[in-house]
């Protein structure tokens, strides 16, 4: 459809955004459009339930990994300057680094943790503590974090990875994290509404994360942000005011608005160029320097979401249409589903692009039943199972984790509806609760010609032979818990 001016008002946005809201359930939310060279917020209701002050437009939220953009940008500063190069190994920055393999801690570069093919796992759950050596002590327990592949085989998320990142900027600009991203852009971008640390938070308006109780009531998530060694990968707190304009810099030339010269325009514009291929993700169909890469109804985009115990935010910008959007709330399960929508109606309102979900197969009982199971990586668990009529998807913060740390974790994702998609590669779509519109595939593992299985699993998980191993969730692979342990 073409959009026109009534669909673009402010108005319009307005009511979409509250009457969503509203019907959701979620305390507060802000949306912000940049379009047609202006800015246009729609903001609804507070910031907490406990003690509510409206919600506007540079009321600050938890970015989380979103923040990710920011430290990959600040990581393109110094590749410009010269001072790290993208292809060389992250031990010439950080030296210290030790891994369960010797061999992929030698190989890993700077890029291959920017595009999260490194081959390390989600994280390690570690509080390091607050003071300035706690990325010192998380990069010194990183020889506890499995290993998922080869550097450079795959991608599969990592916020481990990013966290390393921030190790580089210290090392390297012999500053803190936090204060590395202030100098390098935060500070010349005048972005005045954006912090890490939780002392300058406090003294402004800032949102709550809100997780249902036992009653199924909203109750304010107690622990607000996750520890300081994870703030490379999803610490930043910020305004949609901030973050639109950090997207305004993103498609832009590399200049702040008073014609500073931060990065180099190819160097910007480089980090949405694909440099590996992502399969059956809403996420994207690959990741450029950090950010997802997607095409939609035709149209490029990239984008990065993020969440943190109830908090969750959705950023997309469209370089070719010179447009972002960008959606804050503060709710879960259903901030997930609100930001897409809120991300998918902008889209379609002030450009005419429609972004559909793929249609699932019927319930296939064979199918179901070879899918079906528990699967897992270092944090989380995953559990497919089925009824005989239909298939479902849980998501769990693994029990012995969520029992040995010492700060409140995100609500889990209760069993919901999933379905399998046409085509041969395993993929499927979840059609109901708070991942509602994640997709994702099953892989397999490789198999000799006799049947047998090989004793190098195929790097390519578009393998068709062999029997289902794992499953690729939000960028993640999970491995299958053999049944006699699931």
């Amino acid at each position: 459809m073409n959009a026109d001016t009534t669909e673009k008002s402010p108005t319009a946005l307005a009511e979409f955004v509250e009457r969503t809201a509203t019907e959701l359930g979620i305390p507060g939310v802000t949306v912000g459009v940049w379009a047609d060279g202006r800015e246009t917020f729609a903001n609804h209701g507070v910031t907490s339930l406990d003690n509510p002050l409206p919600v506007d437009e540079d009321t600050l939220f938890l970015l989380g990994s979103a923040t990710k953009t920011f430290t990959a940008t600040a990581l393109m500063r110094l590749v410009a300057d010269g001072r790290v190069e993208l292809d060389a190994p992250v031990r010439r920055y950080v030296p210290e680094l030790v891994l369960l393999d010797e061999k992929a801690a030698a190989e890993i570069t700077v890029l291959h943790l920017l595009n999260h093919t490194s081959g390390l796992d989600w994280n390690i759950v570690v509080d390091t503590g607050d003071g300035d050596d706690a990325l010192t002590a998380f990069v010194a327990r990183m020889a506890e974090l499995p290993l998922i592949g080869e550097p450079g085989a795959r991608a599969s998320y990592s916020q481990a990875g990013f966290n390393l990142l921030g190790r580089v900027l210290e090392n390297v600009t012999g500053l803190t994290y936090e204060r590395a991203v202030a100098s390098l852009l935060t500070e010349p971008l005048g972005l005045s509404h954006s912090f890490f640390h939780t002392a300058d938070v406090m003294t402004r308006r800032f949102a709550v994360g809100h997780n249902p109780d036992a009653d199924g009531d909203l109750a304010v998530a107690r622990e607000w942000k996750l520890t300081r060694a994870n703030n490379p990968g999803g610490g930043l707190a910020s305004s949609a005011s901030d973050v639109l304009a950090w997207a305004r810099f993103q498609l832009g030339d590399g200049l702040t608005e008073n014609g500073e010269r931060l990065l180099p325009a190819e160097l910007l514009h480089g980090m949405r160029e694909q440099t590996v291929e992502l399969r059956g993700s809403n996420l994207g169909d690959g990741f450029g320097i950090c950010w997802f890469l997607r095409e939609v109804d035709g149209v490029r985009t990239i984008e990065h979401g993020g969440s943190v115990n109830g908090q969750f935010v959705e950023l997309l910008l469209v370089p070719e249409r010179n447009f972002a959007v960008v959606a804050l709330s503060n709710s879960g399960p259903d901030g997930i589903p609100f930001n897409r929508t809120a991300v998918r109606w902008a889209l379609e309102h002030y450009l005419g692009v429609v972004d559909k979900d793929p249609v699932p197969l019927p319930y296939d009982e064979a199918r179901a039943r070879e899918v079906a199971g528990v699967y897992e990586n270092d944090v989380m668990v995953l559990t497919v199972a089925t009824d005989g009529a239909e298939l479902t998807l849980g998501a769990a913060i693994k029990p012995e984790i969520r029992g040995a740390a010492d700060f409140e974790m995100p609500a889990d994702y209760e069993p919901a509806s999933m379905g399998l998609l046409p085509g041969d590669g395993d993929e499927f779509i979840v059609t109901a609760g708070g991942l509602e519109g994640q997709r994702g595939f099953f892989s397999r593992d490789a198999r000799t010609s006799d049947g047998a299985r090989d004793s190098q699993d195929s790097p390519d998980p578009r393998d068709a032979g062999g029997t289902i191993a794992g499953i690729d969730l939000g960028g993640r692979l999970f491995s299958r818990v053999p049944a006699a342990s699931a």
